[in-house]
């Protein structure tokens, strides 16, 4: 186990916008960072870091939590995976005591996997540099292929030998288990017997966003028929092909500097790229593009440009992922190589600046590109050029920005000869069906709205849960500030004094006796009561880092802020905007008052329903008690300034 002395440190040091923004490309807005939220498809950024309270807050699913809750949902790691990664990361030693059996029977077994690949590639690497076959074989590969020494470091390439089991042996003599070697995928049972599935390949390591490797692709180095040019990993706990993107972890951030991001079909083709210093190139690994591969590229930048060799036939397949980009309001760009040229060869043969020029000048967005490429095939034949239309409408239907289809629309007009009119006639008619086949999927409720004015007016009918959230919430933004509270001293002169707004509010509320409708609010209520019994200021990381999930969670919703007014109104046209903080004291004393005068106005609500089936003495007695109700409601009304309507 960690001691909760190193946990604390562990969240104190963190960074959180460090973290997430090796999984998000997060931009500056005021005191926060937004980007788009990676745990549900949007094209709006919604997804708000917040640095100074430490947490990150989606207003479109509502996700939101720490640090160690980001890597927990992102990474699906424990909670104890989460705190090692961020000391693995931050330098910050863990000392654990002794796991009891019961601790070590319940270890993680996606723990396991990332530790029998970590050893894996440690095994390849071992092998290509240190060994006379690894030398010989692997590394002349690649030297043959340009890759120069800093690359193949860079991406961790290996060597698998010959020997059809060295990779298992080696395993075993460093105390693996063979069922977690098997489920990582590094090793196939054949009867009473385990062979590796790379033997005989070089090895190219597959990382995810944080760097671990989660999976391997090996390429044969013979021609031998029998065996398949390139295997790789198959699916896994943590390797899922479909949500991978090879060279990801190395290209992210050049990615977000360039916005834009280069889509290759092979590991060859990344590495190559890289070899001349373009860096912010991925592969699908010759798959189809996916949707978890498309949000994983989105979540850094709208543009990709996708690079093709001279595969006429491939492309053609490839475009019903290009459409599912389109989808997703992304753009998309493409460049077809020459004859007998891929990526790869392209890079080796040419210099840097050749190979940049050549993509810059031969880009082509894709509804062009399409339609000149199936042209070709139409060959004047009317029904061919027909249903060539109506696969650039289908294309062109997909993008959500109507300026963008627009354009596309004209375009196209231009290049076929077609009236613009006619197409947007059938234009609207494919739209027409999408939209009636529409059914939206439903939403997440939305957090109440936690921004209340303390001085309106609540209606009779109300329950009390309105003004409850609102002292709660000041507890939480405001409860470590303090204001200057005004009051007469014995002699009637009068004083001022600073008051913090957490231990005003506790107090207040302890002469009450209140206790909160909801239980969760009544539970943070008592943090702060015990807090206020100690003469001790709650922070707000205390909350946003409690182990409480449901304290933690409703501390989130209540501390972010989906908006933040600009400096510019005071800058650009002299305009004053006051905040909460300009007027701490009447909004906590307001808070107050609204809380005791919804629950007076509830108590004569409930007598004057008990007046109704009461007798004659029950009646007298209960008229009394309306009557100092009703007085203390006027007395309170008066205070924040509130006409009683009789």
């Amino acid at each position: 186990m960690i001691p909760e002395s190193t946990v604390s440190l562990i969240l104190e040091t963190a960074r959180i916008e460090e973290v997430i923004g090796e999984y998000v490309h997060l931009r500056r807005r005021g005191a926060n960072l937004v980007g788009l939220c990676p745990f549900h498809s949007e094209k709006t950024p919604s997804f708000t870091v917040s640095p100074l309270k430490g947490f990150y807050k989606c207003f479109g699913c509502g996700a939101a939590g720490n640090v160690v809750k980001f890597l927990m949902e992102y990474e699906h790691y424990t909670y104890i995976e989460a705190l090692r990664y961020l000391a693995r990361k931050y330098n910050i030693e863990i000392e654990e005591r002794e796991p009891t059996e019961e601790e070590i029977q319940k270890a993680n077994e996606k723990e396991s996997l990332y530790s029998v690949n970590a050893m894996a590639a440690e095994f390849f690497k071992t092998q290509l540099w240190e060994t006379p076959e690894g030398r010989n074989i692997g590394l002349s590969y690649f030297e043959e292929r340009g890759f120069q020494h800093p690359i193949i470091q860079r991406f961790q390439l290996g060597y698998s030998p010959m020997q059809k089991d060295a990779l298992y042996i080696y395993a075993l003599s460093k105390g693996f288990d063979p069922d977690y070697i098997e489920k990582a995928g590094l090793i196939i049972k054949h009867g009473n017997e385990y062979i590796d599935r790379f033997f005989n390949r070089v090895i190219f390591p597959i990382h995810n966003q944080s760097g671990r490797i989660i999976g391997f692709g090996g390429r044969i180095l013979t021609n031998d028929k029998l065996f398949p040019k390139y295997i790789n990993t198959p699916e896994t706990e943590i390797y899922h092909k479909s949500n991978v993107l090879y060279g990801f972890y190395q290209a992210r951030k050049q990615i977000a500097d360039a916005n834009n991001c280069y889509l290759v079909e092979g590991y060859t083709d990344v590495i190559s790229m890289n070899q001349i210093g373009v860096s912010n190139v991925v592969a699908s690994s010759g798959t189809s593009l996916t949707p978890g591969q498309i949000h994983l590229i989105k979540r850094y930048t709208p543009n990709v440009t996708i690079l093709y060799d001279g595969d006429t036939a491939g492309i053609k397949a490839s475009f019903r992922g290009i459409d599912m980009i389109l989808q997703e309001g992304m753009n998309v760009r493409i460049v077809l190589f020459p004859k007998d040229h891929d990526p790869d060869s392209f890079a080796r043969s040419h210099r840097t600046e050749e190979v940049v020029s050549f993509i810059t000048e031969k880009a082509q967005h894709f509804i062009g590109f399409k339609t000149n490429v199936l042209l070709d095939e139409t060959q004047n034949d009317p029904i061919k050029r027909s249903a060539l239309i109506k696969e650039i409408l289908d294309s062109i239907a997909l993008v959500p920005s109507s300026i963008a289809r627009s354009e596309f629309i004209k375009y196209t007009s231009e290049t076929l000869n077609i009236p613009e009119q006619t197409l947007l006639y059938e234009l609207n008619k494919i739209l027409s069906r999408k939209y009636k086949n529409f059914k939206p999927e439903p939403q997440p409720l939305s957090p109440p709205n936690l921004q209340i004015d303390s001085n309106q007016e609540i209606a009779e009918e109300r329950n009390i849960t309105h003004q409850e959230y609102n002292i709660i919430r000041l507890l939480l933004n405001h409860g470590e500030k303090n204001f200057e509270f005004q009051f007469d001293d014995e002699s009637g002169q009068q004083q001022f004094m600073k008051v913090n707004t957490s231990h005003f509010i506790v107090s207040e509320l302890i002469e009450d006796d209140y206790e909160f409708s909801s239980p969760v609010l009544q539970k943070l209520y008592q943090e702060y009561k015990a807090a206020f019994e100690k003469n001790i200021i709650l922070p707000e990381k205390y909350f946003i880092n409690h182990p409480d999930e449901e304290i933690a969670n409703i501390a989130m919703n209540f501390l972010a802020s989906n908006y933040q007014i600009s400096e510019n109104w005071f800058k650009q046209k002299g305009i004053f905007t006051p905040k909460e903080i300009d007027k701490l004291k009447d909004l906590v004393i307001n808070s107050v008052y609204n809380l005791r005068l919804r629950r007076i106005e509830l108590e004569i609500n409930k007598v004057q329903q008990e007046l109704q089936r009461a007798d004659w003495e029950e009646a007298w007695n209960l008229l009394k008690q309306l009557n100092d109700l009703n007085v203390s409601k006027s007395q309170i009304s008066k205070k924040l300034g509130r006409i009683i309507l009789k």
